[in-house]
């Protein structure tokens, strides 16, 4: 775990206001609680724009959330039909989930710059308005990277989908933004924040001049669920299978080829299977009303799990390849087997494959024996230890959140382009005028 600094020589004479622009997301949110701590610990002011219903879940109570509406990707328009995957999968997710976001939170963004008056305003990649509402009102802004996918390259090969994405954030500019402005609203052109490292992720293909790589923010949250610690043998092996928080839609034939990879390997190692949904509420039924059946010391349902702790006791997971996930786990040195679903997820899979971290399985079609023989080699065969270990090691090694926090103060202190106060003063006419992006108002 990365804990705050204390070393007085790395806190500047004068504090800063740092205001966090996140999106109802809960791997996009995490990495923003270590960066604050250590910000916060260094003597300076941290807020959030975004929707607290999801934030003060993940911050705990008593932090400074600044209210922003939006849509929640699985409710109304933002859910997707499971089968929609690759380019379709991408279009989908701007067309009816980023960019009615990044619409709707504009005027609570702008408000929070007003009534915060942020030194610096981190911005989410896919939280836009952050990064358009900052460039309007003349405030510095950096990007908060949670995923390498945008600048690893992954749109070279489709040249279309890359202008049509461009197009799109033109247009958005033009709703919610200057304009005139010029800078990439996914790539601040002072500072980009990489929760991963080139160990990892590989050498960038855009961005490089600006990119740090800070490696995972890593910090303890408050406890959200419960968990049966007993339930785990200290003298056997253990497996994690989660597919994240917002893919279970996609996951039930999935997770019932998991529950039978493990199910045939009965007495070899526990598994601790996540189903928010309950996919699997007939499948193992036996499971949990009975734990005395022989599933009973070998397999365990949660809806939740405090998946930090619970990377520390397991020796593989298996997951559908989310950047949170899998820097989490390889932070523990535990290997992977990914099954990517879509977005950033066949890129991230991927990755952990070149890095020798894990095995990828086809999520769409991989069945039980397949999953079975994957998790048997990562869990059996050293090397995929030793590479998972390896990259944990350059994770440990950037920093993490002391660094990440570092370069924000720099950033902070090399003088705005604009002070934050003067943005601020534009802010309230500038929210009205674009009050009409959100006309249903906060949902």
């Amino acid at each position: 775990m990365s804990e705050p600094s204390r070393d007085p020589e790395a806190s500047p004479r004068t504090p800063r206001r740092f205001l966090f622009v996140v999106p109802p997301l809960v791997g996009h949110v995490n990495p923003t609680l270590g960066v604050a701590a250590e910000l916060t610990a260094r003597g300076h002011q941290v807020a959030w724009a975004g929707m607290p219903e999801v934030v003060e879940r993940l911050t705990g109570r008593g932090r400074t959330v600044y209210r922003c509406a939006g849509p929640v990707l699985g409710e109304g328009g933002a859910g997707r039909p499971p089968d929609v995957r690759g380019p379709a999968a991408l279009k989908f997710l701007w067309e009816r989930f980023l960019v009615p976001l990044a619409e709707a939170m504009a005027p609570g963004v702008a408000k929070a710059i007003e009534e915060f008056r942020p030194d610096v305003v981190i911005a989410d990649q896919q939280t836009v308005a952050g990064a358009l509402v900052a460039e309007r009102l003349g405030v510095r802004w950096a990007t908060s990277a949670t995923t390498s996918a945008e600048f690893t390259g992954a749109l070279d090969g489709m040249p279309k989908i890359d202008a049509w994405l461009d197009g799109l954030l033109h247009e958005v500019r033009g709703r919610i933004g200057d304009p005139d402005g010029t800078a990439d609203p996914r790539f601040s052109p002072d500072l980009v924040l990489a929760f991963t490292t080139e160990e990892l992720a590989g050498r960038p293909a855009r961005a490089g001049d600006r990119i740090h790589y800070v490696g995972p923010s890593i910090a303890e949250r408050p406890a959200t669920t419960d968990f049966p610690w007993e339930w785990l043998d200290p003298t056997r092996r253990a497996v994690l299978i989660t597919l994240g928080t917002a893919n279970t839609d996609a996951g039930a034939r999935f997770l019932t080829e998991c529950l039978e990879a493990v199910r045939a390997r009965t007495g070899r190692f526990q598994t601790v299977i996540v189903d928010p949904d309950d996919v699997l509420a007939g499948a193992t039924r036996d499971i949990q009303s009975r734990p005395a059946t022989p599933d009973g010391n070998d397999v365990l349902v949660r809806r939740y799990v405090p998946q930090l702790p619970l990377l520390r006791r397991v020796n593989a997971v298996v997951c559908h390849a989310g950047h949170n996930t899998v820097c989490e786990t390889l932070w523990h040195g535990v290997p992977l087997v990914v099954a990517p679903i879509r977005d950033d997820q066949p890129v991230v899979a991927a990755q952990v494959v070149d890095a020798g971290a894990g095995i990828r399985v086809r999520f769409g079609r991989a069945r039980a024996a397949a999953i079975g023989e994957a998790l048997d080699a990562v869990l059996d065969e050293p090397r995929y230890r030793a590479a998972a270990e390896r990259v944990g090691a350059s994770f440990r090694a950037a920093g993490g959140a002391t660094a990440a926090a570092t370069h924000l103060e720099r950033l902070a202190t090399a003088g705005a382009a604009t002070p934050a106060t003067a943005g601020a003063t534009h802010a309230t006419a500038s929210a009205a005028a674009h009050a009409t992006v959100n006309p249903e108002g906060e949902r």
